[in-house]
């Protein structure tokens, strides 16, 4: 019953911020690491996997609540629900980072936890793969900006799109280059 928690999507200029939290099944998962230093096909295979045999919980924050409160307080917010979305309390939650949100289940923070625990790999997992697909589905609604490939990261292509398109509704306000382009409109 320890569940492990890591986001993704603090460092792009849109969409949301994506948080997981895992709680490893009996046996645990193979091949488990971060979730950068895997392949986009091995992170959906342990994606589906994960899914299938875990018990797993995913909480958001949006644009909006990532432009109001800053991208840190929003990514506390997105673990929080993640951790509530599990359904059962967990005993521990082993959160990836430097800090732990202020919340009511006991926790710790662990500096580089998604190399090196189990659980908060499979989160990070969890996490990238629902934010790439959530980006993806947006690269269709909105083209142009190439976040397809660069997931709304900040990628020549995207900047080079919001100067001559200019921002979208997934754009973060806050984010220097998004509000520059809102100056320049």
């Amino acid at each position: 019953m320890i569940a492990g928690v890591d986001e993704a999507g603090r460092g792009p200029l849109a969409g949301p911020v994506v948080a997981a939290a895992v709680i490893l099944c009996a046996g645990g998962i193979a091949g488990l690491d971060d979730s950068k230093k895997l392949s986009a096909a091995r992170r959906e295979g342990l994606f589906a996997e994960i899914s299938a045999r875990c018990t797993f919980g995913i909480g958001m924050a949006s644009v909006e609540e990532i432009d109001s409160l800053n991208i840190l307080w929003a990514t506390m917010l997105a673990m929080e629900r993640a951790v509530a979305a599990l359904g059962v309390d967990p005993r521990e939650v082993l959160v990836d980072g430097n800090r732990c949100p202020a919340w009511r289940w006991r926790s710790r923070a662990i500096i580089g936890g998604d190399a090196i625990e189990p659980c908060i790999s499979a989160a990070s997992i969890i996490a990238k793969v629902t934010r790439d697909r959530i980006m993806i589905a947006a690269d269709r609604d909105h083209p142009g900006y190439g976040w397809a490939a660069n997931k709304g990261y900040g990628a020549r292509v995207h900047l080079d799109a919001l100067d001559r398109l200019g921002p979208t509704p997934l754009h973060r306000r806050s984010f220097a280059p998004v509000a520059r382009a809102y100056l320049n409109q």
